[in-house]
C-alpha cells in the first residue's frame, strides 16, 4: 500500500473560502493539487495547509474533486487545530495580543492551515489520540525560550501554550487485519523570532515528541503496539536551512523507524549550489537563498515495515507539482506485515 504526506498550501484568507474556491471547479491551485494526488494515489494521504471548519465542508469537497478524478477517500479526518486559535496573551513579545502570531499556532484566523487523513481504509476512531492540547511546559524535558534570564514572552504565556503550533495525531487505519498507526504533524518553521529562538525550540520539540511518544513518555498516551508510519511537516532538513538540526537527525536515526529517503529528478534538477544535503532528497521548492530548496516533508515506517518503493512528486520539467504548492507530495509503498 501507499501512503504520502503533502502540504498542499491550500490554506486561503478567510473562512470559507477554500470551501467557494473548490466548489467553483476552476482554480487553477486546486485543480493542479488534485492532479498531483490524483496522480500519486495515495492509499492512506496526511495533507496539510488545509482550512479546517466545523463540518469539514471543505475537506469533503476536497473529497469530492479527488473522486471526480477517479481516487475515492470515504474515509476522512479532520482535528481542530491550534493554528489560529486566539488566546488574548501576547505570544511573540512586540507588545500586541490581536496579531497572526498571538495564538496557540500562527493562523489568519481560528482553522486555518489545519491538516486531515484521507484514507482508502477504515479510521478507527476511537482510538484516536489527538496531543494537541498538550503544553510545552508539561512536555519531558521541555526547553522553553528565555531571554534577559527570564521567560519570553512571558510565564502567563506558558500556563497556556500548547506545544503543538498545528497538531500532533496518532489515528489508528485498519487496513484488513492489520492495525497501522499513522502520527502526523505540522511542526512550525524555526525561523521568524529573535535570540530567544522561541520558534527553533518549539519546531525541535514538536519533533521530539513523537520519540517520546514511542518510549512511552507522554502522560496518558499509549504508543502503538504494532506497525505505524510518521508522516508530515517537519519543517527542518538534517543538514541545511536553519533549525536545531540535531532534532530531526535524532529522529531519522531512531531505531524504531526507518528512513527510505526518498528522491525525485526535479529536486537533482534544481539543486542550490550552496546546499550540503542531497538535493534529490529535497521535498519544498523556496525561493533560493530564502532559504532555497530542503527535505522537511517526511514518511517515515517503523522498522517492521518492508519499504518496496519511495519518491518525491517533483518532475524534472513542468508538471502540476509547480503550481499545486512550494512542497512535493512525499510517497513510500509500504508491505504490512
Amino acid at each position: 500500500m501507499r501512503v504520502a504526506t503533502f502540504n498542499s498550501e491550500l490554506s486561503r484568507k478567510g473562512p470559507g473560502v477554500l470551501l467557494r474556491d473548490i466548489r467553483k471547479g476552476d482554480d487553477p491551485q486546486i485543480l493542479a493539487v488534485v492532479d498531483v494526488i490524483a496522480g500519486a494515489r495515495p492509499d492512506i494521504l496526511a495533507l496539510q495547509g488545509v482550512d479546517w471548519d466545523h463540518d469539514r465542508a471543505a475537506l469533503k469537497a476536497l473529497a469530492g474533486a479527488l473522486a471526480e478524478a477517479g481516487l475515492s477517500y470515504p474515509h476522512l479526518l479532520a482535528l481542530r487545530p491550534n493554528s489560529g486559535m486566539r488566546t488574548g496573551l501576547d505570544h511573540d513579545g512586540d507588545g500586541r495580543t490581536d496579531g497572526w502570531r498571538d495564538a496557540q499556532g500562527f493562523g489568519r484566523f481560528p482553522g486555518a492551515e489545519g491538516m486531515a487523513i484521507l484514507s482508502r481504509h477504515p479510521i478507527d476512531r476511537d482510538g484516536v489520540q489527538d496531543f494537541s492540547d498538550l503544553l510545552w511546559a508539561d512536555l519531558p524535558g521541555a526547553v522553553l525560550p528565555e531571554r534577559d534570564g527570564a521567560l519570553f514572552p512571558s510565564q502567563a504565556v506558558y500556563a497556556i501554550q500548547r506545544l503543538s503550533s498545528v497538531g500532533h495525531w496518532a489515528v489508528p487505519v485498519r487496513v484488513g487485519d492489520t492495525r497501522l498507526t499513522v502520527m502526523t504533524f505540522h511542526a512550525t518553521p524555526p525561523v521568524f523570532d529573535g535570540p530567544e529562538d522561541r520558534n527553533g525550540l518549539r519546531n525541535a520539540a514538536e519533533i521530539g515528541l513523537w520519540s517520546l511518544f514511542l518510549d512511552g513518555a507522554i502522560p496518558g498516551a499509549d504508543p502503538p503496539d504494532g506497525a505505524f508510519v510518521i508522516m508530515g511537516d517537519a519543517n527542518l532538513d538534517p543538514v541545511d536551512g536553519d533549525g536545531r538540526k540535531p532534532a530531526i537527525r535524532a529522529l531519522l536515526a531512531d531505531p524504531r523507524l526507518q528512513d527510505p529517503r526518498p528522491e525525485s529528478a526535479g529536486g537533482r534538477a534544481h539543486a542550490d549550489a550552496d546546499h550540503r544535503g542531497p538535493p534529490e532528497r529535497d521535498t519544498v521548492d523556496w525561493p533560493d537563498g530564502q532559504p532555497g530548496n530542503l527535505r522537511v516533508d517526511y514518511v517515515l515506517p517503523s522498522a517492521d515495515l518492508r519499504v518496496l518503493d519511495a519518491g518525491v512528486v517533483w518532475p524534472e520539467g513542468e508538471s502540476a507539482a509547480s503550481h499545486a504548492s512550494r512542497h512535493r507530495l512525499v510517497w513510500v509503498d509500504i508491505a504490512l506485515p
